[in-house]
């Protein structure tokens, strides 16, 4: 009987040493599915979730930080409202600018290489950040946080997702969320117990203030998720999908034996599939060069002499990829989804972003008017502060002896964010239930509905009790509805879109958080209602359009 080489057999996954050394019964070469199943679920997982804690933590600080430490470092570098609004928004300026290079070196260079390079880049980042001197040092390393984090934000979730199994993947999801509202429950924990403090030590040049130790705190997350993501194998889906099988079997066994406690040698699966489609090159007699038959088993150096064209290849198919979002059926819809969750993240993260200094001169004017019958509305609020702000930094501008710049912070200047984090957290849990009770569709149209009339209801809150009530349902409205977004464009469109669509949508909603964080400050200066206002149009916007989204609940996926 001849063997299967010689008679044309097409199956391409068996090496030459398999073919002269093993008997007729041979195993058939495992896919990534069988691999990672084969892998099985237990200390690895635990272990790389641990590790995830850190790295969520990480993308939250660096886009949530600087709207703690605004009201601390208003006399310190001088801050116009104008200021404290670029401030939160350079960031998400950042990540929009570096989102396209970030995506391509996550294909080429793979996951894990990203997250360390990420991971640390952002930790220089943030301590560039914390002994900043001056608002445009702030400014520039802030972008810089940004554009650095911007991979690692959106490489983390793909990560996790590949070093799993389907069985375990929405489960996996579900704690990555939770681990995102861990962190933005920890924010406010730590502005408690450092900003409050009144430290100002001189090292050489450099004066050190509380907000300054805290924001090198929040670089802490970032240098153990670069110290940890060194010890976890590089994702090996990545790996077969660019034809280095051999790694890629290697880190299977690597999670096998965390797993199971077993040798890695005793891994079941000795083969894996090819899943890199390589041109097949023929004699002349139509015989088959054995390029395909390594790649189960070796990295793909055959392909190395045709890098040039394969990432020719690459760019062209990027391109074809593209086209379909460019015309019928998909070009109205993909816009309208662009358009819907620049409208939620718009309205979302520029009310987040403000809450801790709008709670910080809550603070601040019930400090001041203690005793009096005045109410704490919100309208007094904001003339109080902009009025404030104003005229400190005329006074600190002009070198005024007789008006000294000073900002009343306590603990309880940042127990209102602690409350509305709280809120988030527990509302996340009952989404991950209700979603399959009642469909994406409602909650989001719901939640935006909600959000907007907690907008405009926050021109008649007369109370400080109120006020949070009000942002808390606001934020946590917000929150589900942005996340319920992403959700329903995943199941709009087919498998070969998702990615690029979830790109370009957070692109949009990254656009939406940047500009509305600009001209909130702007419309406080104008009055009490128009920055309200805006944030419950966008909102309002974001409702009209979800209820017109063609989703059905339960459908199944394209």
């Amino acid at each position: 009987m001849s063997e299967p080489s010689e008679s044309g057999d097409p199956k391409p996954h068996k090496t030459a040493e398999h073919q002269i050394g093993d008997p007729p019964q041979k195993e058939a070469a495992a896919d990534f599915e069988a691999a990672i199943d084969a892998a099985g679920f237990g200390m690895f997982n635990i272990l790389l979730l641990v590790a995830a804690v850190p790295a969520a933590m990480g993308t939250v600080y660096e886009t949530s930080t600087m709207s703690y430490i605004l009201p601390s470092a208003e006399c310190d570098l001088k801050l116009s409202l104008l200021d404290k609004g670029i401030l939160n928004a350079i960031t998400y300026a950042g990540m929009i600018s570096s989102a396209v290079l970030w995506g391509y070196l996550a294909d080429i260079k793979g996951r894990r290489n990203l997250l360390i390079v990420g991971y640390a880049a952002d930790t220089i980042c943030v301590l560039g950040g914390a002994l900043s001197q001056s608002r445009i040092q702030l400014m520039v390393f802030k972008y810089l946080g940004g554009f650095c984090m911007s991979g690692p934000f959106a490489v983390l979730m793909t990560y996790l997702t590949e070093l799993h199994g389907r069985k375990h993947r929405q489960r996996i999801m579900m704690m990555v969320g939770i681990m995102f509202s861990i962190a933005t429950l920890t924010l406010p924990g730590l502005a408690m117990l450092i900003l409050p403090e009144t430290w100002n030590i001189q090292i050489w040049t450099l004066s050190l203030t509380s907000w300054q130790f805290f924001v090198a705190v929040t670089a802490l997350p970032s240098l153990l998720s670069f110290v940890l993501f060194f010890f976890f194998p590089e994702s090996p889906k990545f790996l077969m999908s660019k034809g280095r099988n051999r790694e890629a079997l290697d880190a299977f066994k690597f999670m096998y034996h965390l797993n199971s406690r077993k040798p890695k040698d005793s891994f079941p699966i000795k083969l894996l599939a090819n899943e890199v489609i390589v041109p097949v090159k023929k004699h002349a007699k139509d015989e088959t060069i054995p390029t395909e038959l390594k790649l189960p088993t070796e990295c793909v150096e055959v392909q190395d002499p045709e890098n040039q064209d394969s990432k020719k290849s690459s760019l062209r198919s990027g391109f074809t990829q593209l086209r379909p979002l460019f015309t019928k059926p998909y070009l109205g819809l993909s816009l309208w989804v662009y358009l819907l969750n620049f409208c939620v993240l718009l309205g979302q993260n520029t009310m987040r972003l403000w809450l801790p200094q709008l709670f910080a001169s809550i603070n601040e004017y019930e400090n001041l008017m203690s005793g009096e019958s005045q109410s704490t509305s919100i309208c007094n609020i904001l003339e109080y502060s902009v009025n404030r702000t104003q005229s400190q930094l005329e006074a600190v501008t002009r070198n005024d002896p007789t008006v000294e710049c000073h900002v009343i912070i306590t603990p309880s200047t940042y127990t209102n964010n602690l409350i509305v984090a709280g809120a988030g957290f527990v509302a996340y849990m009952l989404a991950g239930f209700l979603v399959n009770l009642v469909g994406v569709k409602l909650i989001m149209t719901s939640g935006l509905l909600i959000a907007a009339g907690c907008s405009i209801g926050m021109y008649w809150s007369s109370s400080a009790a109120s006020t949070v009530a009000l942002a808390s349902l606001f934020v946590t409205m917000g929150s589900i509805s942005a996340t319920s977004v992403i959700s329903a464009s995943v199941s709009l469109f087919p498998t070969s879109l998702r990615t690029m669509i979830v790109s370009l949508e957070m692109m949009f909603g990254r656009l939406g958080s940047l500009l509305g964080n600009i001209f909130f400050p702007a419309l406080m200066g104008l009055g009490c209602v128009p920055p309200f206002l805006m944030i419950s149009a966008f909102m309002l916007a974001g409702c009209f359009m979800a209820a017109f989204l063609p989703l059905k609940n339960k459908a199944a996926l394209k």
